[in-house]
């Protein structure tokens, strides 16, 4: 009968099953578990008797096993056929999920164990079961690694309690979580397994216990406490060995120093401490042993020196060492299998209620940018969420966040459901406003320590940081300190959603670079470092100091957002956050219905970047400065806007007005021109956002605003406005490092210059960020190009080419002159500098058409600017029509003298042709000021000037399919004088043009100069007409300039042109007119109880009021008209008084009142009129005023008047008085 048998019927099988199952169990007992038990036979040994020995181990150990299983299970009578012994080598090869075995559970127990984790953990799964059994040996791995083994291979082990007596012993696994390899995370081969409870010992053996045997234990009976042995580190006796007990007070992670594995512990007697230095080999599997508050006993400890501890003496373990757990002076013997109920009692939190943390932490600093000291604690809580495993980042309880990236990384990654227990941890409060207001921080200090595995399964990998930690490696090389660490983290998360993978390539290497890059532009490189760690001091010195005990607290760090955030909120903000009667001037309710409309068709809101820097009062809700990263790019065939630039991520794409640094005029700004940007990955943190609202209603009257039923339309444009000069370069396109590379930044003095230098060194960039731009495409391709400057840039508009979808495609063309021949290159030579050959004596004019795919570049090509154009895949000079590819002086042109650009080829800036012996400068139109306009009689003018008004007139059109809505926009444009234009657009056939605002500078080209019939001079659109925004600014903190101080004799006769604003300082001499009137809202006829026209059914009315009054300023005398709401005030009348003025006039409707010469005079007996007469008459109203005022445009000229004294006839010549309209009061002057 051989062994199988014999164990069969040893075992009382009842049924096949049973014996298969038996048979299954000595078959694995054989194969895996006993050639670990037995060691290798002398060579002269018999084989039978060797194989017959063997034969009984196995037996012997296969019966333990079977007893064990039925002893867990609490049946005897029959056995666990359902459940299958597995081989360490099956188990990682085959089992792909992670997994739960407890051979102890019923159905009902397993449904209410994972009914239990699911609801502890909310959208995650339990653990499925298995019916799988594990048994191997326990053996120590590398690095102080518990494995199981078997003969199959190993797999690592992560216990809740261990004790040194399991070590070496072969053991059963009763409950257990298997836990798969994650490849997408550097990790061992397979995966590990979390034994929960304690093993069941198989193999019998001495218990290495603490009461001694016969001859044995001295080490433990001459044991010293931590007061001595602290005595023993002062007096260093060569040979000596001392063993020493106490309670387990920190335990320090795992050091890889130079190639030597090593940790430390210290224990604890009242008020003394002894530090232990483990860095036996053999030895470092007691760091899982050890945890705070756990006395043990460590015997054979000798006295060392740690260099680099400040030369201080410390215990050091020997090879002779051995750690006694759960140890007491009376030697007795706790129990070692006390890990599974401790797990089922729910922790206590050894931390203070969070309201005393906050109120605690709170008071300590409330400046922004402040330093806080961290507490040092104790707590124990549930991991909840993994924000991110290789950044180290986790959130206990669902409100603490947990930061473990200042330690080593883990051997085994915390997961969603795992109950911890931390020690020495350190406490911040709001370190970084992205993250819980309450964080836990691990130092070299703190210990970790599983008391619960999670019941869940883990969720699909994070892609928020790379796992093999990038972010803490950066950590560690560049020594930032945690908020800093906490803000780049959140940014890696953010970018990994908003770039990857659109717009980078390599995805998430990139993302934790260009986080870390961002986090030292906005932090700055050496605010928030902290000094070089020293570890020792880290962890052994009793007055602790660590990168963490110390953070900055500033809530004003900057907040990323992606561009499609920042469009959706902007978007949904534009009209919740407004009232409409805020849209109107002060006197809105005194405005027609017409008027209303018209004030409400267009308006604009703006926002800083920085709150800081904004002056609304609405905006400080919003404390953070906002940050964008992104592609710059020419504007799509979808883009909204097709004159600007756009600012493109993964989600979305917004329109940009962007200007940049002239190099012409120090300091001054000019419109955007340098083709190099393009394709730039850039960051934008000091930008306006800019919404546009364009509404159309049919409001009757002021009353009506909250009824959205007259509104008929509304919709608003989102755009930015930028300088280029306030960007941050992340990765320069090939364009922009040539350009960086002409001016040479290295070397360059100036600071903005040299800024962008340092931007582009970052170490990592070359290798992982460059790429972020994108495909050359066509780069190393034969291509011919030639060099042109421009001299002349019409307006983009829609034309009609018939054979497009639609008939209708963007166009625009540019007068250039070409400095030079064709040009052919083996790749395209982008923005390199000038050749010789690019150059010939005589300049050619041309005319470049852009249409189609090609007028992208419209918001790039500038007057004054020099570009080479490149025809993209092409080797033959002709295809540039017109140019000579001999070399030979003259152009062939066509008898359009155009040039027809495709949509492949590109225009790359040069910056400084100095290849160009004669630079000429470009035979563009003079630029004129304002006032310029104003006085040159020239029909086609080009000017630019300050936008000080916009007002949006009403119409619609529909022109080549597209419908335009408020096409007509009039621009009051102003000068540093003072003086002002009146601009006319009509944008029914060009896309829209953005940057249209008050506060902005513009640049408009080819203008028609007209004069209206009143003899004022203003300026309207021509089709070559061209507007570019050359400068940004803000009309809320930027105020406009201020007329100039004028005096009324001299300003009567001047020449200047009609609508000069001025100021003027003088006596009212006496009233002329005065006119209070309640007027129809829709037809402006006089209502008293009902409109006077009999054509109108209005039932509302609005309160208007004219005033017409003489001033004198001593060189002369004028006629100044008052409106609206400037009538009160000029009459001196309180609020109240205004209000009952108002009801009285009800039911007359309208009273006027006309003085006789300067006296006033009343024959009517209407008391209203008699109190207007005696307050217009009042020393109140004759006073100083200092008013601003705009000249009538209509002044009549010199008049010839007879006068009769007696019998004489005199002819004289009169100037008629002057004629203003008063547009501000200020009373009280002297």
């Amino acid at each position: 009968m051989n062994s199988e048998q014999l164990f069969v019927e040893l075992m009382h099988a009842r049924g096949d099953s049973e014996a298969s199952w038996l048979k299954h169990v000595l078959s694995f007992v054989s194969q895996q578990v006993c050639p670990l038990l037995t060691e290798p036979a002398p060579a002269a040994a018999d084989d039978l008797l060797t194989g017959a020995v063997l034969s009984d181990v196995c037996v012997s150990v296969s019966e333990c096993v079977v007893k064990t299983l039925q002893e867990i299970t609490g049946v005897t009578h029959t056995l666990p056929v359902s459940y299958r012994l597995v081989s360490v080598s099956e188990l990682v090869s085959q089992q792909h999920l992670a997994c739960v075995s407890h051979l102890s559970w019923s159905t009902n127990q397993q449904r209410a164990w994972a009914r239990e984790a699911e609801l502890s953990l909310p959208g995650k799964k339990a653990l499925p079961q298995v019916n799988l059994l594990l048994i191997g040996c326990l053996r120590e791995g590398r690095g102080g690694e518990w494995r199981l083994m078997n003969s199959s291979g190993s797999v690592r082990c992560e216990f809740l309690s261990l004790s040194p007596h399991w070590l070496n012993r072969l053991v059963f696994l009763p409950h257990w979580n298997y836990i798969p390899h994650n490849a997408l995370v550097q990790d061992e081969a397979g995966g590990y397994v979390e034994v929960i409870g304690s093993p069941v010992l198989l193999s019998p053996g001495p218990e290495q216990g603490l009461v001694p045997a016969d001859g044995g234990g001295a080490g433990l009976i001459k044991a010293v406490g931590v007061r001595e042995a602290a005595a023993l580190l002062h007096i260093r006796v060569p040979g000596q060995r001392a063993s020493v007990c106490g309670q387990v007070g920190s335990v320090c992670p795992l050091l890889v120093v130079a190639g030597t594995t090593f940790f430390c512990f210290t224990l604890t007697e009242e008020r003394h401490t002894v530090s232990v230095l483990v860095k036996d080999s053999s030895r470092l599997w007691w760091s899982q042993c050890v945890c705070v508050g756990q006395s043990v006993c460590v015997t054979a400890l000798r006295v060392c020196v740690l260099r680099g501890w400040r030369g201080n003496n410390i215990l050091c373990v020997t090879d002779q060492s051995e750690i006694h757990t759960n140890y007491t002076p009376a030697h007795t013997l706790m129990n070692d299998t006390h890990a599974e109920s401790q797990t089922d009692t729910p922790p206590s939190r050894m931390l203070h209620t969070d309201d005393d943390v906050s109120e605690e932490a709170e008071s300590e600093g409330g400046s922004g940018g402040s330093l806080k000291q961290a507490r040092v604690i104790s707590y124990q809580g549930i991991v909840t969420e993994v924000v991110s495993e290789g950044a180290g980042l986790y959130v206990i309880d669902r409100k603490v966040g947990l930061c473990l990236a200042y330690q080593p990384t883990r051997r085994r990654s915390l997961r969603a459901g795992d109950r911890v227990e931390l020690h020495n941890v350190h406490f911040l409060y709001r370190p970084c406003p992205d993250f819980f207001p309450s964080m836990l921080c691990t130092c070299l200090r703190s210990s970790i320590r599983v008391t619960s595995f999670s019941r869940v399964g883990g969720c699909p990998p994070d892609t928020s940081c790379p796992g093999d930690g990038a972010l803490p490696r950066l950590l560690l090389e560049k020594n930032r300190g945690v908020s800093e660490y906490l803000w780049a983290c959140h940014l890696s998360s953010q970018l990994s959603h908003s770039l990857v993978p659109s717009v980078l390539k390599q995805q998430q290497q990139c993302v934790c670079v260009l986080s870390w890059k961002l986090m030292e532009l906005m932090w700055g490189r050496e605010r928030g470092r902290i000094r070089r760690r020293d570890i020792y001091s880290e962890m052994l010195d009793e007055s602790h100091t660590c990168p963490v005990t110390q953070y900055s607290v500033d809530p004003a760090v900057p907040q990323y957002v992606s561009v499609s955030e920042l469009v959706l909120s902007l978007q949904s903000d534009c009209w919740s956050s407004v009232s409409l009667r805020s849209l109107l001037p002060l006197d809105g309710s005194s405005l027609t219905s017409s008027e209303i409309n018209a004030a409400l068709a267009w308006s604009c809101w703006t926002q800083r970047s920085d709150p800081r820097d904004d002056l609304h009062i609405g905006d400080a809700l919003r404390q953070r400065p906002l940050l964008l990263v992104g592609i710059l790019e020419l504007p799509s065939q979808i883009s909204e806007s097709k004159h600007t630039v756009q600012l493109r991520d993964g989600t979305a794409a917004v329109t940009c007005i962007v200007t940049e640094t002239s190099e012409e005029e120090e300091g001054g700004q000019r419109a955007a021109f340098n083709t190099a940007w393009i394709g730039c990955l850039v960051c934008v943190h000091q930008f306006t956002m800019v919404t546009e609202r364009f509404l159309q209603s049919d409001f009757p009257s002021y009353q009506h605003l909250d009824q959205e039923q007259f509104i008929t339309q509304k919709e608003c444009r989102v755009y930015l406005q930028f300088s280029l000069d306030q960007l941050h370069i992340l990765s320069p396109y090939v364009a922009m490092v040539t350009l960086l590379r002409q001016r040479g930044v290295a070397s360059a003095g100036e600071e903005g210059r040299k800024r962008r230098s340092e931007e582009t060194d970052f170490p990592h960039s070359a290798s992982s960020v460059a790429m972020a731009t994108g495909p050359v495409g066509s780069a190393s391709l034969p291509c011919v190009s030639i060099v042109f400057r421009v001299e002349q840039k019409g307006g983009l508009a829609w034309r009609n080419m018939g054979d497009e979808v639609g008939g209708c495609v963007l166009d625009f063309t540019v007068r250039v002159a070409v400095v030079g021949p064709v040009v052919s290159w083996g790749r395209d030579p982008k923005n390199v500098q000038m050749t010789d050959r690019e150059i010939k004596r005589e300049e050619e004019k041309v005319v470049l058409v852009f249409s189609g795919g090609s007028a992208r570049w419209f918001p790039l090509l500038q007057p004054g600017c020099y570009y080479r154009l490149v025809a993209a895949n092409a080797q033959d000079p002709s295809v540039l029509i017109g140019c000579d590819g001999s070399g030979r002086s003259g152009m062939v042109l066509h008898t359009d003298s155009t040039l027809q650009i495709q949509s492949d080829w590109r225009v790359h800036t040069l910056t400084r042709p100095l290849q160009l012996h004669t630079c000429r400068q470009a035979l563009s139109p003079t630029v004129l000021s304002v006032s310029d306009v104003l006085d040159c009689s020239s029909e086609l003018v080009y000017f630019q000037g300050l936008v000080c008004d916009r007002i949006s007139l009403n119409n619609r059109t529909s022109e080549c399919g597209h419908t335009h809505t408020n096409t007509g926009v009039r621009l009051t444009m102003c000068d540093r004088g003072g003086r002002s234009l009146k601009v006319y657009l009509d944008l029914s056939h060009t896309p829209y043009p953005p940057g249209l605002l008050p506060g902005n500078t513009l640049r408009l080209s080819a203008f028609q100069r007209r004069l209206s019939r009143t003899g004022s001079v203003y300026c309207s659109m021509l089709p070559v007409s061209s507007v570019s925004v050359v400068s940004l600014g803000d009309s809320r903190s930027t105020p406009l300039p201020p007329g100039p101080i004028m005096h009324l004799g001299p300003w009567a006769l001047s020449g200047e042109q009609s609508g000069t604003v001025g100021q003027v300082k003088g006596h009212v001499v006496c009233f002329l007119f005065v006119q209070l009137q309640w007027s129809c809202s829709l037809c402006g006829s006089v209502y008293s109880q009902c409109c006077s026209s009999s054509q109108c059914r209005s039932t509302t009315s609005v309160f208007q009021s004219k005033a017409k009054l003489v001033i004198d300023d001593g060189t002369g005398e004028a006629h100044v008209w008052f409106s609206g709401a400037l009538v009160r005030s000029l009459l001196g009348l309180a609020d109240s008084q205004w209000e009952g003025l108002q009801r009285a006039l009800r039911v007359k409707g309208h009273i006027r009142v006309y003085p006789r010469g300067r006296s006033m005079v009343c024959d009517d007996d209407d008391p209203l009129l008699h109190f207007l007469s005696a307050v217009c008459s009042s020393d109140v109203v004759c006073r100083p005023l200092s008013l601003t005022c705009r000249k009538h445009n209509n002044q009549r000229p010199e008049e010839r008047r007879r006068f009769s004294r007696g019998d004489r006839d005199f002819m004289t010549r009169m100037t008629p008085p002057l004629q203003l309209t008063c547009l501000t009061v200020t009373p009280d002057v002297t």
